[in-house]
């Protein structure tokens, strides 16, 4: 079967790999020439720093057990390319500390509540009686309740509203608390927390995001790189990918990029709900210091201020990971639901965010950090959907036999991860060969 897939994200090139493997043949278009989508290497900065940078700081988890299996599927070995450590969340500041055993569930998230340093007992009661809670109604929420609202009914006090709660609903949903969906964040939590031992472990990129599976994954595919479609119609038998005809077709790009490929053809219908969702941006700060100097932790938290524009949520340790201990230091710090920071000045938004670094590291008993000697800033807009209550998401299945939707804005029951695109690709693929003539 002659298929097409729009986009070589990870979505894309996850429906491209089940495919190929299904027997089809399969060609991807890229608008680009990097493979990865939002989760991509940003191509000629390898001498600049200890590893290429991507176009965003990523991290992955023990439950993200189809990008897992993708990976060693294509010969990528997890063991390899990913620091993979429990559950450890540590402020920089010395002032906040949890941490997983090695125990079975949902052993080894009652003790790391209850062992959480930083939080009173009655916080840390709190916590456990939550996650109690949640689990006996099998993760369900009200419809239309905000985590903010969770959290309320919970009876959640502000220390682990501040240090648990409120960051984790940033890094895995991008939206607020006082907005984010519950039930999205309550997902999240039943498959890390509430998922077996090895699914909150943290899993860190030792490589750049596009070397970690999507290279292999574009070089066993037939890649059409800078060649941006203008248009799909799907109709008769299969799908006009810009007026070449093919068996069935994969859409695995952005969803306002997706109205537009469809709003001139059949589809119409289907473009005016995709060009609807709403987007929030996500900062990274890449950091190059004159000199070494180790975090604690490759992965620590830092406590927000956003009068004084310290906008950091997440610090990680880069020449750490690229095994360059005893070299210059290099940090990233993420950014999530960065509109106060993209409204900044980037020069004021990066003295803001080094000054927070530097306060918390001394805070935290480090020596003082040594000179920033080069900072690179990277703002995505449009990086995650924004997870709101009652969100319309389409499935990848739609109302033409050959033609699907794939991507974390589609429906996969997560927020905007990388799980979420790699299941989203997967089930396009399905969602195709399960209709396709003879199946």
């Amino acid at each position: 079967m002659k298929t097409a897939v729009v986009g070589a994200g990870w979505a894309g090139l996850a429906a491209a790999t089940a495919l190929r493997e299904a027997g089809c043949d399969v060609t991807v278009y890229e608008a680009g020439h990097t493979p990865g989508g939002r989760a991509r290497r940003v191509p000629g900065t390898k001498d600049d720093f200890a590893m290429a940078l991507d176009n965003g700081q990523h991290i992955l988890l023990g439950a993200y057990t189809e990008t897992l299996a993708l990976m060693r599927r294509l010969g990528r070995d997890p063991g390899a390319l990913l620091l993979r450590q429990p559950l450890r969340l540590a402020a920089l500041n010395n002032r906040f500390r949890l941490s997983a055993p090695r125990l079975p569930a949902p052993w080894h998230t009652a003790v790391a509540l209850l062992g959480a340093r930083g939080l009173g007992w009655r916080d840390r009661l709190a916590c456990v009686r939550m996650m109690r809670s949640l689990r006996a109604s099998n993760w369900r929420t009200a419809r239309g309740e905000t985590v903010a609202d969770l959290l309320q009914r919970h009876r959640q006090p502000p220390g682990p509203v501040r240090w648990l709660w409120e960051p984790l609903c940033l890094a895995a949903l991008n939206t607020p608390i006082a907005q984010a969906c519950a039930q999205l964040y309550a997902n999240v939590l039943r498959d890390s927390l509430g998922g077996p031992g090895n699914a909150t472990d943290i899993l860190l990129p030792r490589v750049d995001m596009s070397a970690l599976w999507p290279d292999e994954a574009a070089r066993r595919c037939r890649m059409r790189y800078g060649h941006a479609i203008r248009r799909v119609d799907p109709g008769g038998a299969g799908v006009a990918v810009d007026g070449e005809r093919y068996d069935a077709a994969v859409i695995a790009v952005p969803p306002a990029a997706a109205a537009r490929l469809l709003r001139r053809g059949a589809a119409g219908d289907l473009a005016a709900g995709l060009g609807t969702m709403a987007h929030g941006p996500i900062a990274t700060l890449t950091l190059q210091l004159a000199a070494p100097w180790a975090l604690p932790e490759p992965m620590m938290m830092l406590a927000e201020s956003p009068a004084r524009g310290h906008d950091g949520q997440w610090v990680f340790d880069r020449a750490a990971l690229a095994g360059r201990v005893g070299r210059p230091a290099e940090l990233s710090v993420v950014v999530s639901a960065a509109t106060a920071l993209a409204a900044r000045g980037r020069d004021a938004a990066i003295a803001a965010i080094v000054e927070q670094l530097r306060e918390q590291a001394l805070q935290g008993g480090l020596p003082p950090m040594p000179a920033v000697v080069r900072a690179t800033l990277l703002v995505d807009k449009r990086a995650a959907f924004m997870a709101l209550p009652g969100l319309w998401r389409p499935p990848q299945a739609t109302a033409w036999r050959a033609l699907a939707l794939a991507g974390d804005w589609t429906d996969t029951g997560y927020p905007g991860v990388l799980e979420g695109a790699v299941r989203s690709g997967l089930r396009a693929a399905a969602a195709i060969l399960e209709k396709a003539p003879g199946a």
